[in-house]
């Protein structure tokens, strides 16, 4: 185990392990500002056209219980009361969306996120999805994606979950260690975990995803190891395995996190490693840098017809222009530029009560941004930078991001990244810090530098 990382040292892992964009999008919400409002996002929403399908993410922003790692925009309650009246709101929110387009937009993809979605009582499960075929075409080939808690599921929730129209559930692990889960206060047995995929698998969602996390406090090489065969004997089609942000600054509930329990980068850095030997011995294929899929599974497949890119639900096949983010902080993706939900539920409701999209804050984006998150996104996807068709989108404007890409090549004194006869590509041992290279590419960054995780 210890062998894990037997090419780098401390210095050097010092050195990449800085704050930086996990880059789901690009610019990153940081730079977002409110100049965007709901005139802006009414303009992009009439300029998407009939016959193309969008994406739909549903935010559910509460939990029954208040994990202390958890870096989403969540709220804890125990009285369901809260929930259902949000709902009402998003409800409303979808009806405004489908009258601002005009139509019933085909949907391929819809993402329920938190939160714990997995918490909707089945009589709500149904109001949602009545709602939403009122306002857009969805059909039984929209991939329908869920969140879950294991914890707190029975058979006739998830017998709901699966008439709702699950394709792809979600599920968080984090690691099954006790002391781990105690001192993140996410206690969650194996046990707990095999009953829900064993259910959703016979009520016909097959398809499983699994998070798992690393650079926890009091993870071992050890712990993390038992967690991944844990995770592994579940047979998930897809698991994500990503680095833990303690950022107390922006989650204040982490700071019940002692942050002497917490591994060093080194240490993180070897369990990253690690942990993607043993995905890798276990048959999964590496999908960018923290995404592993059976070669059977839609993103592996994807990944190797070179289809594959980020967005904010991390690597996907998704590949529609528009993301519409219904609910408190959900951002929306437009070929124009960002738009970002208000983040607390008064202010929502007061929006669409007053017949206004909840925009808080966005960003548009020019040409020259666009040309930068292509670049960011195949580097981030496949750790290439392709010359050719930067060219063939931007014309003589590639010319900068291929200037620049020289530069950093010429001055990387490691040696990760190179010039090809294509492009550009990091090496097998540069490709752990692509974050911290596509930073180099963030024309922003300066201004926001403190307000990331590190990138290991």
């Amino acid at each position: 185990m210890e062998d894990a990382v037997p090419h780098y040292t401390p210095t050097q892992i010092k050195h990449y392990a800085k704050p930086v964009p996990r880059y789901t999008s690009y610019p990153t919400a940081p730079h977002f500002n409110e100049a965007v409002q709901d005139k802006t996002v009414r303009k992009w929403m009439a300029t998407i056209p009939a016959d193309e399908a969008i994406s739909l993410y549903i935010h559910i922003p509460f939990c029954d219980r208040l994990c202390w790692f958890c870096g989403c925009h969540t709220k804890h309650t125990l009285k369901y009361e809260p929930v259902r009246r949000y709902l009402q709101t998003v409800y409303n929110e979808i009806r405004l969306v489908g009258s601002r387009i005009g139509r019933q937009q085909t949907v391929a993809h819809l993402h329920l996120g938190g939160g714990s979605p997995s918490l909707l009582k089945p009589e709500d499960l149904a109001d949602l999805k009545r709602v939403l075929l009122e306002n857009f075409h969805i059909n039984p080939s929209t991939e329908i994606s869920l969140e879950f808690d294991p914890t707190d599921l029975d058979k006739h929730a998830l017998r709901a979950f699966a008439g709702f129209g699950v394709t792809r559930a979600s599920l968080g692990v984090q690691d099954f260690d006790p002391l781990v889960q105690a001192t993140i206060n996410r206690p969650q047995s194996f046990e707990q975990t095999k009953f829900v995929v064993d259910t959703l698998r016979e009520q016909g969602v097959i398809s499983l995803n699994i998070d798992a996390l690393y650079g926890l406090p009091h993870q071992t090489l050890t712990t993390l190891e038992d967690t991944l065969h844990s995770v592994i004997s579940l047979s998930p089609d897809r698991i994500a395995l990503f680095g833990y942000a303690h950022v107390p600054w922006v989650k204040p509930h982490q700071k019940m996190i002692p942050e002497n329990s917490l591994p060093d980068n080194m240490a993180r850095f070897k369990q990253a490693r690690f942990a993607e030997t043993v995905l890798k011995d276990a048959g999964y294929v590496a999908i960018g840098f923290d995404h592993f899929a059976k070669p059977t599974d839609s993103l592996a497949q994807g990944y190797k017809a070179g289809t594959v890119r980020r967005n904010f639900q991390g690597y996907t096949t998704d590949a529609c222009p528009t993301l519409i983010g219904l609910g408190v902080s959900s951002i929306s993706q437009f070929a124009q530029g960002y738009a970002q939900n208000v983040k607390d539920t008064h202010s929502y409701r007061r929006a669409i009560e007053a017949g206004d999209l909840p925009t808080q804050r966005g960003i548009a984006v020019g040409p020259h941004d666009a040309m930068v998150a292509s670049a960011i996104n195949e580097l981030m996807c496949y750790f290439t930078l392709s010359k050719a068709p930067l060219r063939a989108a931007y014309g003589d404007a590639a010319d900068m991001i291929i200037s620049r890409a020289q530069r950093i090549a010429h001055e990387d004194e490691n040696g990760y990244f190179k010039e090809t006869a294509s492009g550009f590509a990091l090496t097998d041992s540069g490709r752990p810090f692509v974050r911290t290279y596509a930073a180099l590419f963030d024309d922003y960054i300066a201004e926001t530098s403190g307000k990331y995780s590190v990138a290991v």
